[in-house]
């Protein structure tokens, strides 16, 4: 099990890219979650098999059609928080 935390630059609200990850993670068999930030980016966090991580990214780098995606920022996460096992399913916070 690995983690990953995933910081979306662009026009990626408002643009239905918190629903479109989700179902991508949902589909992927992932846990986490996706939510908007105050300054207009989106954080995902995402736990699973690397392969599937690696999928994951590959989506959000392209997004929903209606988004414009500049850039994703990831960060694996190595301490115990990053695999939480209490986190169920894929949530949009």
């Amino acid at each position: 099990m690995r983690a990953r935390k995933y910081l979306v630059s662009g026009q990626v609200q408002g643009v239905g890219y918190r629903d479109f990850a989700a179902r991508v993670a949902r589909e992927l068999g992932l846990r986490g979650w996706v939510r908007n930030l105050s300054d207009g980016r989106v954080e995902a966090y995402a736990a699973g098999p690397a392969r599937r991580l690696e999928d994951f990214e590959g989506r959000l780098r392209k997004g929903p059609q209606a988004a414009e995606v500049r850039r994703v920022e990831v960060e694996d996460i190595t301490d115990d928080a990053g695999t939480d096992v209490r986190i169920e399913g894929f949530d949009i916070r």
